[in-house]
């Protein structure tokens, strides 16, 4: 077929790596981008670009940043770009039904899971969290239904145990440029049809909220690694020492006893909590107003002894 005209639609680096991988690519043209808004980032809290918009803008392309995607001036602003079709990844509003009629049966999305499993907001994150050995990627047809489209296509992946949802986000992306450069050009085509999910089988992975990242020690060792790996891609997970905020980056499961939250060991290079089941052997940390760091640089600085206590 001719060349595909492509409005795309995404914001954080995910979607970044999305679009880069089709403007390389001599089958499509991205005729426009749609991301969201400038936002605070930083200590300073300075107003910064999305990184889909930042590539966007170095390849000369039109970049819209409208802050509700659902006003007729979006629409028609979206509709001028004459695009032949539209991909959506991670890009951070749910788009109206109007926007999907612009683009009949040719608006899809890159999902960072398999679908039915994790619609949502944060799939990456939960698959981690829940201790799910596998995941992966799935092309979907939208519809107005969150993540309920059928479904083009899809690979997965096996989940290191060592790795965390940064890990696993940058696995992810070269399985999401494969469903664009293979599944859905042969979608396009006629060539596949896409397959309705089960909803027998759905489960949701809802944004993570802010309150979910203070680790509850009465849990299990292996379910707090889970959720610390799961969270070092936003918002992260922490204790309290002495009162005090303290963030938790890398840590392992280890076979403890003791009440949950006293510290029972410490080495010049980690230290242990003990948790509701298990220990939590603590590598890397990061103190409030403070860097991360290693647990030995962290101990350099804090006279850490057993008996004292995590909260």
């Amino acid at each position: 077929m001719s060349v595909v005209r492509i409005a795309f639609l995404g914001t954080p680096e995910f979607a970044r790596f999305h679009l880069e991988a089709l403007l390389n690519d001599s089958h499509f043209e991205v005729v426009g981008v749609v991301s969201q808004p400038d936002r605070p980032s930083g200590r300073h809290m300075h107003l910064a670009a999305s990184p889909v918009k930042k590539l966007a803008l170095e390849r000369g392309l039109k970049v819209l940043t409208p802050e509700s995607i659902k006003t007729d001036e979006a629409l028609k602003e979206i509709a001028d770009l004459k695009a032949d079709a539209a991909i959506v990844v991670a890009y951070g509003q749910i788009v109206p039904q109007k926007f999907l009629d612009l683009f009949p049966s040719k608006v899809v999305n890159v999902h960072g899971s398999l679908l039915p499993r994790w619609r949502g907001a944060a799939p990456i994150q939960r698959a981690i969290q829940h201790g799910d050995q596998t995941t992966g990627v799935s092309l979907q047809v939208m519809v107005k239904k969150l993540d309920a489209g059928p479904v083009i296509g899809s690979y997965s992946l096996k989940i290191d145990p060592a790795w965390d949802a940064l890990r696993l986000h940058d696995e992810l992306k070269p399985l999401g440029v494969k469903l664009l450069q293979n599944d859905f050009l042969q979608y396009l085509n006629g060539k596949v049809t896409p397959q309705q999910q089960d909803e027998a089988l759905v489960t949701y992975a809802a944004l993570i909220d802010k309150a979910e990242s203070k680790i509850n020690l009465t849990h299990k060792a292996a379910d707090i690694v889970n959720q610390i790996r799961a969270f070092v891609l936003g918002p992260g997970s922490f204790c309290l020492l002495s009162d005090r905020p303290l963030k938790i980056w890398s840590a392992e499961a280890v076979v403890e006893r003791g009440p949950a939250g006293l510290i029972v060991e410490v080495t010049p290079d980690s230290f242990t909590v003990a948790c509701g089941e298990g220990g939590l052997k603590i590598h890397e940390v990061q103190p409030a107003s403070r860097p991360k760091m290693s647990a030995h640089d962290f101990l350099l600085g804090h006279k850490l002894k057993t008996g004292e206590h995590l909260t």
